[in-house]
Protein backbone atom coordinates (compact mmCIF):
# COMPACT_ATOMS: atom_id res chain seq x y z
CA UNK A 1 0.00 0.00 0.00
CA UNK A 2 1.53 3.44 -0.92
CA UNK A 3 1.92 5.92 2.00
CA UNK A 4 -0.09 9.31 1.73
CA UNK A 5 1.80 11.99 0.48
CA UNK A 6 0.77 14.38 3.49
CA UNK A 7 0.11 11.41 6.15
CA UNK A 8 2.14 12.92 8.36
CA UNK A 9 1.15 17.04 8.95
CA UNK A 10 -2.30 16.60 8.00
CA UNK A 11 -3.45 17.28 11.49
CA UNK A 12 -0.33 20.68 12.05
CA UNK A 13 -3.51 23.51 12.75
CA UNK A 14 -5.11 21.36 15.22
CA UNK A 15 -5.65 23.61 18.56
CA UNK A 16 -3.51 25.46 20.13
CA UNK A 17 -1.15 26.33 17.65
CA UNK A 18 -1.35 30.28 17.44
CA UNK A 19 -0.39 32.87 19.82
CA UNK A 20 -2.54 35.82 19.16
CA UNK A 21 0.04 38.91 20.52
CA UNK A 22 3.25 38.33 20.83
CA UNK A 23 5.13 40.78 23.12
CA UNK A 24 8.26 40.43 22.30
CA UNK A 25 9.83 42.97 19.51
CA UNK A 26 13.23 41.12 19.38
CA UNK A 27 13.96 37.92 17.17
CA UNK A 28 15.33 35.54 19.84
CA UNK A 29 12.68 36.61 23.14
CA UNK A 30 9.92 36.29 20.84
CA UNK A 31 10.81 32.64 19.47
CA UNK A 32 11.06 31.88 23.22
CA UNK A 33 7.91 33.47 23.96
CA UNK A 34 6.16 31.14 20.82
CA UNK A 35 7.55 27.79 22.03
CA UNK A 36 6.53 28.84 25.98
CA UNK A 37 2.98 29.96 25.16
CA UNK A 38 1.66 28.29 22.12
CA UNK A 39 0.20 24.92 23.84
CA UNK A 40 0.82 22.86 20.71
CA UNK A 41 5.20 22.79 21.56
CA UNK A 42 3.94 21.28 25.46
CA UNK A 43 4.67 17.87 24.21
CA UNK A 44 7.94 18.60 23.73
CA UNK A 45 9.76 17.63 27.28
CA UNK A 46 13.02 19.43 26.38
CA UNK A 47 11.71 22.62 25.16
CA UNK A 48 15.10 24.49 25.94
CA UNK A 49 17.08 21.60 23.62
CA UNK A 50 14.28 22.82 21.03
CA UNK A 51 14.81 25.98 21.71
CA UNK A 52 18.54 26.03 20.89
CA UNK A 53 18.06 24.28 17.76
CA UNK A 54 15.56 26.80 16.50
CA UNK A 55 18.20 29.77 17.12
CA UNK A 56 21.07 27.82 16.54
CA UNK A 57 19.32 27.90 12.85
CA UNK A 58 18.24 31.17 12.73
CA UNK A 59 21.77 32.39 13.75
CA UNK A 60 23.29 30.52 10.70
CA UNK A 61 20.98 32.39 8.34
CA UNK A 62 17.04 34.46 9.17
CA UNK A 63 14.45 32.63 8.60
CA UNK A 64 12.63 35.50 7.54
CA UNK A 65 11.44 35.02 3.65
CA UNK A 66 10.22 38.52 3.42
CA UNK A 67 6.14 40.30 3.25
CA UNK A 68 5.72 40.32 7.10
CA UNK A 69 6.19 36.45 7.31
CA UNK A 70 8.75 34.15 9.10
CA UNK A 71 9.19 29.74 9.42
CA UNK A 72 11.73 29.31 11.71
CA UNK A 73 12.17 25.74 12.11
CA UNK A 74 14.10 23.43 14.61
CA UNK A 75 14.04 19.67 15.52
CA UNK A 76 13.57 17.74 18.63
CA UNK A 77 13.88 13.93 19.86
CA UNK A 78 10.45 14.36 21.50
CA UNK A 79 8.21 14.47 18.58
CA UNK A 80 6.92 11.66 16.34
CA UNK A 81 4.76 14.31 13.85
CA UNK A 82 5.12 17.89 12.77
CA UNK A 83 4.00 20.43 14.48
CA UNK A 84 3.45 24.23 13.24
CA UNK A 85 2.80 26.96 15.90
CA UNK A 86 2.28 30.60 14.91
CA UNK A 87 2.46 33.75 16.65
CA UNK A 88 1.11 37.00 15.80
CA UNK A 89 3.28 40.28 16.45
CA UNK A 90 1.03 43.71 15.62
CA UNK A 91 3.86 45.70 16.57
CA UNK A 92 6.59 43.85 14.25
CA UNK A 93 9.63 42.18 14.54
CA UNK A 94 12.82 43.39 13.60
CA UNK A 95 13.68 39.48 12.13
CA UNK A 96 16.69 40.14 8.90
CA UNK A 97 14.54 39.46 5.93
CA UNK A 98 15.47 39.99 2.52
CA UNK A 99 13.30 42.55 2.30
CA UNK A 100 14.19 44.70 5.13
CA UNK A 101 10.14 44.54 6.28
CA UNK A 102 9.65 43.53 10.14
CA UNK A 103 7.40 39.97 10.81
CA UNK A 104 4.32 40.42 11.92
CA UNK A 105 3.75 36.16 11.08
CA UNK A 106 6.11 34.23 12.78
CA UNK A 107 5.39 30.45 12.19
CA UNK A 108 7.50 27.88 13.68
CA UNK A 109 8.04 24.40 12.74
CA UNK A 110 8.78 21.62 14.94
CA UNK A 111 9.82 18.52 13.24
CA UNK A 112 11.43 14.53 14.76
CA UNK A 113 15.05 14.32 14.47
CA UNK A 114 15.05 11.90 11.59
CA UNK A 115 11.49 13.02 9.93
CA UNK A 116 12.65 14.79 6.97
CA UNK A 117 10.15 14.34 4.64
CA UNK A 118 7.42 15.25 6.60
CA UNK A 119 8.86 18.58 7.76
CA UNK A 120 9.97 19.16 4.03
CA UNK A 121 6.43 18.77 3.00
CA UNK A 122 5.15 21.13 6.10
CA UNK A 123 7.79 23.53 5.26
CA UNK A 124 6.86 23.60 1.22
CA UNK A 125 3.16 23.82 1.93
CA UNK A 126 3.27 26.27 4.66
CA UNK A 127 5.41 28.38 2.49
CA UNK A 128 3.00 28.40 -0.27
CA UNK A 129 -0.02 28.98 1.82
CA UNK A 130 1.37 31.83 3.47
CA UNK A 131 2.80 33.54 0.02
CA UNK A 132 -1.28 34.58 -0.71
CA UNK A 133 -1.34 38.18 0.13
CA UNK A 134 -4.76 38.29 0.88
CA UNK A 135 -4.46 35.50 3.72
CA UNK A 136 -1.98 37.20 5.15
CA UNK A 137 -4.23 40.19 5.38
CA UNK A 138 -6.99 37.76 6.56
CA UNK A 139 -4.33 36.95 9.86
CA UNK A 140 -2.76 40.10 10.43
CA UNK A 141 -7.10 41.64 10.41
CA UNK A 142 -8.70 38.66 12.37
CA UNK A 143 -9.88 38.93 15.87
CA UNK A 144 -8.94 36.11 17.41
CA UNK A 145 -6.65 33.03 18.26
CA UNK A 146 -9.54 31.14 17.20
CA UNK A 147 -10.31 32.46 14.09
CA UNK A 148 -6.73 32.33 13.18
CA UNK A 149 -6.60 28.93 13.58
CA UNK A 150 -9.54 28.38 11.74
CA UNK A 151 -8.37 30.31 8.35
CA UNK A 152 -4.84 28.35 8.55
CA UNK A 153 -6.10 25.16 8.57
CA UNK A 154 -8.70 25.78 6.23
CA UNK A 155 -5.99 27.04 3.98
CA UNK A 156 -3.15 24.28 5.16
CA UNK A 157 -5.94 21.34 4.70
CA UNK A 158 -7.17 22.78 1.13
CA UNK A 159 -3.16 22.91 0.03
CA UNK A 160 -2.38 19.13 1.71
CA UNK A 161 -5.63 18.18 -0.04
CA UNK A 162 -4.47 19.64 -4.15
CA UNK A 163 -0.80 18.00 -3.02
CA UNK A 164 -2.64 14.42 -2.26
CA UNK A 165 -4.85 14.72 -5.38
CA UNK A 166 -1.82 15.78 -7.46
CA UNK A 167 -0.51 12.57 -9.98
CA UNK A 168 2.71 11.27 -8.77
CA UNK A 169 6.12 12.70 -10.81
Amino acid sequence: MARNKTMGIRHCFDGGNVVYHLESGEKFTALHELIHKASVFTGIRDREAFEESVISREKLQSTGFGHGVAVAHGRSNDLSSVLIGLGVSRDGIPYGSPDGEPVRLLFLIASPQKTNLDYLQALSTLVRVIRDCSLREILLSALDEEEIEKTIRSAFSFSLERIACSPAT
